[in-house]
């Protein structure tokens, strides 16, 4: 970010004239003016970086036209205001070529114009320092280790693919538990391609009814329906050029999965009620929390559409295999939340820590973020205690690993995380309920499969 004050250079040598030139300017109080009466002691003074020098064209020590070359080569974003005794337009035109800002003729409105003429200057600075940042800020919006907040193996796994996806229009897959930030990954995938000047169109095909979601998708001609009394663009047109991200495509119903198909294969779409047939160019980019392969062999999702929209697949690991990653997102949500509602750091203690550790988290990161907002609301202090980390809430979804489509291994270990918890860490009772070894339990612990409260 720039200085407040808007440092100006004056170069003339003529001390009653700048001396003029600097009372004038100084009527601005932001404005910060150093006079100089030689080009040499100005241009050794450039390294400060001015944001405007107004520049007398007739120095005795050098040319004006080499002071302008000397100014633009070694500060380039300063503003140059060339004043003249001579109003020589040749001489103008060729000041102004060579990157000067204006060209002034010295007579008793100069003051004025000088003053009007930086004016311009700042607003221009402060427009242009303006569009900067907002580009800065939409690049750190969207950048990857700022839509993820996290540093194990997994995420950086993830990263590197995104990566891969950002700079391809090749569909991607996105696969996860609810809560894995699926669609924050899908933003951050558009906004880091080609495309990110275009429209981002997101659609959860779960929340459409099953008769409005053709309509939705594909839009309608006028009369198409009871109730179409206009021409309506769907989606894809909405989204075209850009990137359309299809949460919860397992949801899609079958009778329509035809004609997702042709817009893969084709580039193209037909409006419900109409026979133009429109072109679209639009990235896809899926999302489900459902096996689709399953859904192949159960005869509810078209095997054709399945491998068009395999694409690039990524698999958003679940907080549970994301070790330390979980106290980071803590960390990052109990800051924002305290600065969002004007309250005070806080901190969790290395209890609260170990309680964090030790739980599954069926919800994944929405309800770890649920868990430590509601955890700040308790804690009466700038320090976050163990009682403080509530899962109350969650104690109906303890076994809801039974509804989710994973390994027999991943079913082994999250049944004994459950039973660990169950009975408050007893390892040795835990073998005994389920009939293993002790030291199957201690050696998943030592490896960070199992989770324990210390």
């Amino acid at each position: 970010m720039k200085h407040s004050t808007f440092k100006i250079f004056i170069l003339d040598d003529d001390v009653w004239y700048s001396d003029l030139l600097e009372y004038h300017l100084s009527l601005n109080p932001d404005y910060e003016i150093r006079k100089f009466h030689a080009a040499k002691d100005c241009l050794a003074a450039l390294h400060e970086r001015p944001d405007a020098l107004t520049l007398d064209y007739s120095l005795p020590d050098k040319n004006g036209s080499e002071v302008l070359n000397k100014i633009k080569e070694q500060s380039p974003d300063t503003q140059v205001v060339v004043i003249s005794g001579q109003e020589d337009v040749a001489t103008a035109v060729d000041l102004l070529k060579k990157g000067a800002y204006d060209y002034i003729v010295k007579d008793e409105d100069t003051p004025e114009r000088l003053w009007n003429t930086i004016n311009k200057i700042r607003e221009n600075a402060s427009l242009r320092e303006e569009i900067q940042l907002l580009r800065e800020e939409i690049g750190q919006k969207y950048d990857f280790s700022n839509i993820i907040i996290g540093n194990s193996e997994a995420i950086k796994r993830l990263f590197a693919m995104m990566d891969k996806a950002a700079k391809t229009n090749i569909t991607v897959s996105i696969t996860g538990e609810t809560g894995t930030g699926k669609e924050l990954v899908a933003k951050a995938i558009h906004y880091n391609s080609l495309r990110k000047k275009q429209p981002y169109v997101a659609v959860n095909v779960a929340a459409i009814p099953r008769e409005l979601i053709e309509s939705e998708l594909f839009g309608h001609e006028k009369g198409a329906f009871t109730g179409a009394m206009s021409r309506r663009l769907g989606k894809f047109e909405e989204a075209n050029k850009g990137t359309i991200f299809l949460d919860e495509i397992g949801e899609f119903d079958i009778s329509l999965q035809a004609k997702l198909l042709r817009v893969l294969q084709e580039k193209e779409i037909a409006r419900v009620g109409g026979n133009t047939i429109v072109p679209v160019d639009v990235r896809i980019i899926v999302a489900t929390h459902k096996n689709l392969a399953e859904e192949v062999k159960k005869g509810t999702f078209r095997e054709d559409l399945y491998y068009r929209l395999l694409g690039l697949p990524l698999n958003l690991p679940p907080l549970r295999e994301r070790g330390g990653d979980i106290l980071m997102l803590a960390k990052h949500f109990i800051e924002g939340f305290t600065k969002e509602n004007g309250m005070g750091r806080k901190k969790l203690s290395a209890e609260a820590q170990e309680k964090l550790l030790s739980y599954a988290f069926p919800g994944n990161v929405r309800e770890l973020k649920a868990v430590v907002e509601l955890a700040v609301v308790l804690s009466d202090d700038n320090e976050i205690q163990e009682h403080h980390i509530n899962f109350q809430a969650n104690n109906n979804s303890n076994m809801d690993f039974l509804t989710k489509e994973r390994s027999l291994k991943d079913y082994n270990r999250d049944i004994m995380q459950y039973y660990l918890e169950k009975y408050d860490y007893n390892v040795l009772l835990v073998a005994d309920k389920l009939d293993i070894g002790k030291s199957t339990i201690y050696r998943m612990i030592q490896n960070k499969e199992l989770f324990v409260k210390v």
